[in-house]
């Protein structure tokens, strides 16, 4: 098994989106938040499990879909960073260039 490990702007950012979520249903901000972290527990088991992004096909990096949100890692050895978490209706690659 591999470690799981959050970064702190991937922690940031799922948090951001569940207090946003929050301000209309608190309920589903929690549901969110943990769901993502019982999906991305599976990487511990799974660590190929995410997909390709679409944007980056040739990529080191994956994803997990959990709506509204993706999940961005990457393997290394005997663990796994989370790197980051967007919404799904974000354009990845203007968001990486800074354009979103």
């Amino acid at each position: 098994m591999v470690e799981v490990i959050w970064t702190e702007p991937a922690l940031q950012e799922l948090d951001a989106i569940a207090e946003y979520i929050a301000l209309d249903n608190p309920a589903a901000a929690s549901r969110l938040v943990q769901d993502v972290f019982e999906k991305m527990e599976r990487l511990e088991r799974f660590p190929d499990s995410g997909r390709l992004p679409p944007e980056l096909p040739h990529s080191i990096y994956r994803e997990v879909v959990i709506p509204p949100c993706r999940v961005f890692y990457r393997e290394d050895q005997q663990r796994i960073f989370i790197l980051f978490v967007l919404r799904e209706e974000r354009q990845l690659r203007a968001y990486m260039l800074g354009n979103s």
